[in-house]
């Protein structure tokens, strides 16, 4: 063997070596103030709310976010009761800051928060108003004098 391969396999044999070493050390114990990120996420659940109920709100705030985006993109003052449910339960019994976290400014998240709380504590309780109805259509124009004739014709 050639001298450059002998350094290069010596060289190769000494990183492996020290990797060695360095992944075989003992670790230290953790320090008393490192909190696992297992650990703050049960700690951020705070009030009645489990884990699974939680989870099961994310994800009816994932099925209404069209509602969302229309609440605030079009100024509609409507957001179904199952939507108001799961931010009620999100930002009370959750995870508070979650709503800012998933992409809503905390302007948004307030807004949001503060229709449905104000909808649970109106007197229907948990009944959101229903979604204004459509605007009414154009009235149809009126047959003119030839057209009234064929119309009675063929009716006649």
């Amino acid at each position: 063997m050639s001298l450059l391969q002998n350094q290069s396999l010596l060289l190769a044999c000494m990183c492996l070596l020290s990797l060695s070493l360095t992944f075989g050390r003992e670790l230290q114990p953790s320090q008393p103030n490192t909190v696992v990120p297992e650990a703050r996420l049960i700690n951020g659940l705070k009030g009645d709310a489990g884990l699974a109920d939680c989870w099961n709100a994310m994800m009816e705030l994932r099925s209404c976010t069209n509602e969302i985006v229309l609440f605030f993109l079009n100024g509609e003052s409507y957001l179904s009761i199952p939507c108001c449910r799961a931010i009620r339960l999100i930002t009370h019994k959750c995870w508070p800051s979650m709503l800012a976290s998933i992409g809503f400014t905390a302007e948004e998240a307030d807004i949001l928060r503060g229709y449905c709380d104000a909808e649970a504590t109106s007197p229907g309780g948990d009944a959101v108003p229903p979604p204004p109805p459509p605007p009414p259509s154009p009235p149809t124009p009126a047959p003119s004098g030839s057209e009234a004739m064929v119309v009675d014709e063929l009716v006649g």
